[in-house]
């Protein structure tokens, strides 16, 4: 079923699932995959996240990313070559980390909305529905396209089709049961003007929301520009906005709708990369020059609920 909102100019794709004798029925989806630039990002990211999930000892159970590997007709490790251990488990913490975020929320708000910016292939409702909440994905067309096709959504997962910087998307999300805003790997290739413009959007249109976002550092967002490899050797888009641990208080302070900002600690995984990951800001080399994860809170302070904090996720000032 489509659904349309006039006001916004956005096309609503709501999609069920197919089952059959009580399991879900699956299909090898032979199509092109060749997406540009930024897109391209997302099957680096399912790689990984699969690789790391096809481990005995994995930090992050990902039954889908390893289905959809499986599936796709494309040619992964040719393109990507070989996967990394260590950049497959940094990825898989990433995930593993706004999993907890999504978690935290739905303890509080089970019946609240997720809205998910620049989703590509990420496959965190499998991981985290709690069979209540409503699921929203915002993409481009061509990523909302490949989703479409390889993944079953069902009556709480909804596809929008719009740029993120165009604020069109918010209109007609209601808000009541609580909002949690995701935005994993996306902001990074934003301009810095349209990060804070989509920042404050979202503060007016969800007051009282959660926002969680990753970064990187200003450092590697430079490297990036100059056309420098990412981890593991793979050649990213460039990426224009980096942000440092002293930049995430002038977001509060710049914009007003923002109540809190706050460093959200990595999920600790395995060997040196699971320590590091989740160390880095207590490692002097590393403190100013790492990927944060920000969660930032909308409206007043005393308006937003506190999120129980269970062992192994907390915040840093």
């Amino acid at each position: 079923m489509t659904e349309w909102d006039a006001d916004a100019g956005v096309s609503y794709k709501r999609r069920g699932s197919l089952r059959l004798f009580g399991g879900l029925v699956w299909k090898v989806w032979e199509m092109s995959t060749d997406l540009p630039g930024v897109s391209e990002t997302s099957l680096w990211t399912l790689y990984h996240r699969a690789a790391e999930a096809g481990r005995t000892n994995t930090v992050l159970p990902d039954p889908q990313a390893v289905r959809l590997v499986s599936e796709l007709c494309f040619p992964f490790r040719e393109h990507f070559g070989k996967p990394r251990a260590w950049v497959a488990q940094a990825i898989a913490l990433r995930a593993l980390t706004f999993d907890r975020v999504v978690k935290q929320f739905l303890t509080t708000h089970p019946d609240g909305t997720v809205i998910a910016l620049g989703e590509g292939l990420e496959t965190q409702f499998w991981r985290v529905d709690n069979g209540r909440v409503q699921w929203i994905t915002v993409d481009l067309a061509d990523q909302i396209e490949l989703r479409r096709q390889v993944m079953p959504h069902g009556p709480r997962q909804v596809a929008v089709t719009c740029d993120v910087r165009d604020h069109r998307w918010m209109n007609g999300i209601h808000s009541a049961g609580g909002v949690l805003v995701t935005a994993q790997g996306l902001l990074m290739y934003l301009e810095h003007d349209h990060v804070t413009e989509l920042i404050t959007a979202c503060a007016e249109a969800f007051p009282g929301a959660t926002m969680v976002f990753d970064t990187v550092s200003r450092r590697f967002s430079a490297r990036s520009r100059r056309g420098g490899k990412g981890p593991g050797g793979y050649r990213l888009p460039p990426m224009p906005w980096g942000m440092d641990p002293p930049a995430r208080r002038e977001l509060q302070t710049s914009i007003p709708a923002v109540s809190t900002a706050e460093e959200v600690a990595w999920a600790p995984g395995r060997g040196l990369v699971g320590y590091l990951t989740s160390h880095a800001g207590q490692v002097p080399q590393l403190r100013n020059n790492r990927p944060l994860i920000t969660r930032l809170r909308f409206g007043r302070t005393e308006d937003v609920a506190e999120y129980p904090k269970p062992s192994g996720l907390s915040s840093r000032p």
